[in-house]
């Protein structure tokens, strides 16, 4: 089997990760970086840590509107799909890169396959709800994290080529969580101990291109009693200075430019609580058993909510500090909606069931 897998920001980096271990065993795979994710921050530095194979191409295609961006991948992948002839294309999550990958293979008859199909948030402002509604409609094969995803494709009429494979990110953090000193040196370097401090990422269009939601949730974070350690990604950065707000956040919290992901999985281990508006954040805190306080009004990880280590806060500054006063009515019993960290193992049977 021959497998096109297109990537482009570092939360499908770190799903590919497991994946292309495990399928590389018995197959061959063409890796396709869109660039969506050019900064070596967000993007090199995750190849390096994680021993990620070198991208066989690169598009270099970088910032820019939704859909010219989706538009310059998709001309390059589809140049990719007529010089490589792969037997299906393989993507991830709910990116342009995604979105781009799905389109291509659909209008050009390669089977598409889609890890995390299923996912649902049911807040269509949300670009990535979008990508993904429509990836997972485009796919040939649908590759579900819960029985909860299978259950959201089956009331879409979405029953054929579905599995049920577990979720990948919980493979990639049993993979690195045990790196211990590189997470020992990062809470000495920050001066926190564990347990005393919480960990906060902001992210999302809808919180940084509001200028009175992305005020509010820094006024909360920093009457958090704890430290309170913040990694920027770049737009974040740029949010913060265009409104006036960096040195509030860099008064109150403790800034950091963004982190490899052997460092971050371990300051989500060690964190007290993390405050959030990612996706792959949640499920990190998560699979770490540390509390979550999401930073949106919905997610697509619903069992999370479930389960009781999760609560949805918006970006309202009373909910986000009663969220984070300390105190956390965790349950007894911790189920496992998202399998045993097996899922990268699912993931490559099924695609050869599939394509067999």
């Amino acid at each position: 089997m021959k497998a096109l897998t297109v990537v482009g920001a570092r939360p499908q980096f770190v799903k590919a990760y497991p994946v292309s271990r495990h399928l590389r065993r018995d197959h061959e795979e063409v890796l396709v970086h869109t660039g969506q994710h050019y900064d070596a921050e967000l993007s090199d530095v995750f190849f390096e840590e994680l021993g990620i194979p070198e991208p066989d191409h690169h598009l270099g295609v970088g910032s820019g509107p939704h859909g010219e961006q989706t538009a310059e991948m998709m001309a390059g992948i589809e140049d990719r799909l007529a010089e490589e002839g792969p037997d299906l294309v393989l993507c991830y999550g709910d990116t342009n890169s995604t979105l781009a990958a799905g389109i291509v293979a659909s209008k050009t008859d390669v089977p598409l396959a889609h890890v995390e199909a299923g996912l649902r948030s049911d807040d269509r402002e949300m670009p990535e709800e979008v990508n993904r509604v429509l990836t997972d409609h485009a796919a040939d094969c649908l590759l579900a994290p819960s029985d909860a995803a299978a259950e959201n494709l089956r009331a879409e009429g979405l029953t054929d080529g579905v599995f049920v494979t577990g979720d990948v990110m919980s493979d990639a953090v049993s993979l690195v969580r045990d790196r211990a000193a590189t997470r020992a040196r990062t809470l000495a370097d920050l001066g926190v101990e564990p347990g005393e401090y919480v960990l906060a990422t902001v992210h999302r269009a809808h919180n940084t291109d509001d200028p009175g939601r992305l005020a509010d949730i820094v006024a909360a974070l920093a009457a958090v009693d704890d430290e309170v350690v913040f990694p920027a990604h770049p737009r974040t950065t740029d949010a913060l200075r265009e409104y006036g707000l960096y040195e509030e956040a860099a008064d109150a919290l403790t800034l950091l430019d963004p982190l490899g992901y052997v460092d971050f999985v371990g300051l989500v281990a060690d964190a007290r609580a993390v405050a959030t508006d990612s996706g792959g954040v949640q499920k990190e805190a998560f699979f770490l058993d540390t509390p979550c306080v999401t930073l949106r009004e919905t997610t697509e990880w619903t069992e999370t909510v479930d389960a009781g280590w999760n609560v949805l806060v918006g970006s309202d500054p009373d909910r986000i500090a009663a969220a984070l006063d300390g105190s956390f009515d965790l349950p007894d019993d911790k189920p496992r909606p998202y399998g045993d960290g097996d899922a990268a193992s699912a993931v490559t049977a099924a695609l050869e069931s599939f394509t067999s």
